[in-house]
């Protein structure tokens, strides 16, 4: 099939998956990837295969960058201990055990140490897409876990991969040092990067340049630090985390609601297209598999799977209680979570697109010239575990955020409900001054005087009466002013129609009417 073929099917497979999953209640990777697997099906599409280099160079560092723009600075330094421990200790534990096991089921232990650093991290984009019903604190500290933990396993990755191939020899001090280097040069380079591009974005005033400028900025740094041997994940991240703190200081509001429009809408797309991919790639490694029979195959794959999920639940229910015991403090203290809540961590730890995109790099041959070993079933066993994770585990997910009964976590929500009132009363204070220095006349400043006023009362008392009856008056003026662009909308179409109004003009007036459509939604939400 042509690639253009390819991206309408894909297109297509989205658009129903998506609708399926909402009209059933299921989240999208589980439609998305087993709609994938049924796609490996259609003779067209057997030979398709998941470009590696398209998810590590491409979709990768967009994806990882507008995670981390979206995360929340404050809450991964509250929980820093814990993220880095997750995104390095743990993931070379989960590798080591990953490599022991497949190696006690037959396999020699290069290819089993790529094996176990291919699905040694949790992904970024299903942990992204699935985190979102959790409390904030839990989706944070799952997210920043996936958004770092690629670079200690990328690491990992390349020098057994080496070390299989015959280019590097093994030893703990090489080891060390190459994840020292990888994860400074890394921020070094996502700071370089940044510092520039947002030097240059302070200046820009045209929002088209700030939506190339979101898209390039990932990309390149994530390209300069692979050219530098260093962590490109660590680039992006710290890239994406420092754009996200200074935007709203630096950059103006248009720019920012088209970046927030065009990302949110890209990140969208590519991630249900990697879920779609990773399933097509799926159902062509279990056909791809040849070195061994498919039953040894599954049972390499089962015990893999095993392990992977038992290291993470005995991380998890260990490692707090060696915390607690060496460290006492009270602020400490206050940031312990109980068993459910770690239950429900340790259910969330997906695989997907970056370790299929790792398996899939494997080198079709060692330095002698002959194959690598068990590269088929490494990409058997990376599909298979991936699978399981996402369309064994990531339906259990809701279930068991139920059953651990987390209380709703309200912080953020009471936290802007107090700026937006501090804001209010601010910007009040400031009004006979700013109407002053403007020249405005005063029934306009009475008038917005008065709006003002009522959007106060109603933020700060929704139980007392004039709370009550500030937000009831905001509720009725907003209904009634929808209602009346519904009726300039229904106006300008039948002016169209009778030719009284060119095309032009009418997209131009719609967008206004768009517009105030939208802020009158968003205050009858308030």
């Amino acid at each position: 099939m042509s690639s253009l073929g390819l991206v309408v099917a894909v297109g297509v497979t989205i658009l129903v998956c998506t609708g399926v999953s909402r009209r059933l209640g299921i989240v999208p990777p589980v439609t998305l990837l087993i709609a994938g697997i049924l796609l490996g099906f259609v003779p067209a599409l057997r030979s398709t295969h998941l470009p590696p280099e398209a998810v590590l160079l491409l979709f990768l560092p967009v994806l990882l960058y507008w995670e981390g723009f979206t995360s929340s600075v404050r809450q991964i330094r509250r929980d820093l201990r814990v993220i880095v421990l997750m995104s390095t200790v743990l993931v070379v534990l989960t590798a080591a055990g990953a490599a022991a096991t497949a190696h006690a089921l037959g396999m020699p232990w290069g290819p089993a140490w790529v094996l176990g650093a291919a699905l040694a991290p949790t992904d970024a984009t299903a942990v992204g897409v699935l985190g979102r019903i959790l409390p904030r604190r839990v989706g944070t500290l799952l997210r920043a876990e996936s958004l770092v933990n690629d670079g200690t396993a990328l690491v990992l990755y390349a020098v057994a991969v080496g070390v299989t191939v015959g280019s590097e020899h093994f030893s703990l001090g090489h080891l060390g040092t190459r994840l020292l280097l990888s994860y400074g040069g890394g921020i070094l380079i996502g700071l370089a990067i940044t510092y520039v591009a947002v030097q240059v974005r302070k200046r820009l005033t045209d929002a088209f340049q700030h939506n190339l400028f979101a898209l390039v900025t990932p990309l390149a740094a994530y390209l300069l630090a692979e050219f530098a041997d260093v962590s490109g994940v660590l680039a992006v991240v710290v890239s994406g985390l420092w754009v996200g703190r200074v935007s709203p200081q630096l950059f103006p509001a248009y720019a920012r609601q088209q970046v927030r429009t065009v990302m949110d809408f890209v990140t969208a797309v590519a991630n249900a297209a990697l879920f779609v991919l990773v399933g097509l790639e799926a159902q062509s490694a279990v056909r791809g598999l040849s070195s061994v029979g498919v039953t040894r195959g599954l049972l390499i794959a089962a015990g893999v799977c095993a392990v992977i999920i038992g290291v993470r639940v005995g991380w998890l229910f260990t490692l707090p209680h060696i915390i607690r015991a060496l460290d006492r403090r009270p602020a400490q203290r206050a940031r312990r979570l109980s068993a459910r809540p770690r239950a429900v961590m340790a259910t969330a730890g997906f695989r997907g697109a970056v370790s299929m995109a790792a398996a899939l790099a494997v080198p079709d041959t060692v330095a002698s010239g002959e194959p690598f070993p068990d590269r088929d079933l490494i990409i058997f066993v990376t599909a298979l575990v991936i699978a399981v994770t996402l369309l064994v585990q990531a339906p259990l997910l809701p279930r068991v955020v139920r059953w651990a009964r987390m209380d709703e976590d309200l912080t953020a929500e009471q936290e802007g409900h107090r700026a937006e009132v501090v804001a209010t009363e601010r910007a009040l204070a400031a009004l006979p001054d700013t109407a002053e220095r403007l020249g405005t006349p005063g029934d306009v400043v009475g008038q917005v005087r008065a709006e003002y006023d009522r959007r106060l009362r109603a933020l700060r008392d929704g139980d007392g009466d004039q709370g009550t009856e500030a937000s009831g008056w905001q509720q009725q003026y907003a209904d009634l002013h929808l209602a009346l662009l519904s009726h300039k909308h229904a106006t300008l179409v039948e002016l169209h129609e009778s030719n009284e109004i060119d095309d032009i003009e009418l997209q131009q007036l719609q967008d206004h009417l768009d517009q105030e459509q939208l802020h009158a939604v968003r205050r009858r939400r308030t």
